[in-house]
């Protein structure tokens, strides 16, 4: 009996969202994060995205609570294919910082993939830090109206360079991440997700937070 496209796309998410095995004795912290986001349309190829984030974090120790202001401008080159890049900065009790990214996205059904690199300028470091990231996710609907809509992802983190002595290159980080979208008014939606989030540490044990992270997106 052929089996529903629904039932095809579980083995995939299984491999999509492998929890990656703890550390020995690894540090654990919870965090709250809140994203406020808006996208508008600049032309028929042209996006604009702009967003704040505010970070709430148990643990002084790794930098305390955090903000992030962000705005990227992406290019659809192809139906399925967009190219850009953008401006960040963001705040924390210990140090700033400030953020140029450039990205490549791809769309194919629920599946998305996104490459970015990005350079950060550090207030406690005299040279840039060269950081790659790599995102797969699956956003799924499970409803006939499309209104409900199960989001899972999974994303690494690599270290190009130091830019301070105790900086580590390679991996430096995974995100794990599952929850749900809906529309709360015609064009805003709400979506809460479970992150956990492990930060590999050389000498050290690994920080593992466990997030929950509403994000509110207007379309305009």
């Amino acid at each position: 009996m052929p089996r529903s496209p629904r039932a095809r796309l579980l083995p995939g998410l299984c491999l999509l969202l492998p929890l990656a095995t703890p550390a020995h004795a690894a540090t654990e912290e919870s965090q709250f994060w809140l994203t406020e986001q808006a996208t508008f349309h600049a032309s028929a190829a042209d996006s604009v995205t702009i967003d704040s984030s505010q970070r709430l974090r148990s643990d002084a120790r790794s930098g305390g609570e955090q903000f992030l202001a962000r705005i990227a401008l992406d290019h659809a080159i192809a139906p399925h294919l967009q190219l850009g890049g953008g401006i960040a900065y963001l705040e924390s009790e210990t140090d700033k910082e400030l953020r140029l990214f450039q990205r490549m996205i791809l769309t194919k059904g629920v599946w998305l993939s996104r490459t970015q690199i990005e350079q950060r300028f550090f207030s406690t470091a005299d040279e840039a830090s060269w950081r790659l990231r790599q995102r797969v996710q699956a956003a799924i609907p499970i409803d006939r109206a499309k209104r409900w809509t199960v989001i899972a992802a999974t994303e690494i983190f690599f270290h190009l360079n130091r830019a301070r002595p105790s900086d580590k290159t390679g991996l430096a980080m995974m995100r794990h991440q599952i929850g749900l979208r809906h529309p709360i008014a015609r064009a805003v939606d709400a979506q809460l997700l479970y992150m956990r989030q492990q930060n590999f540490r050389d000498g050290r044990p690994d920080i593992v937070s466990h997030i929950p992270w509403l994000t509110l997106s207007w379309r305009l």
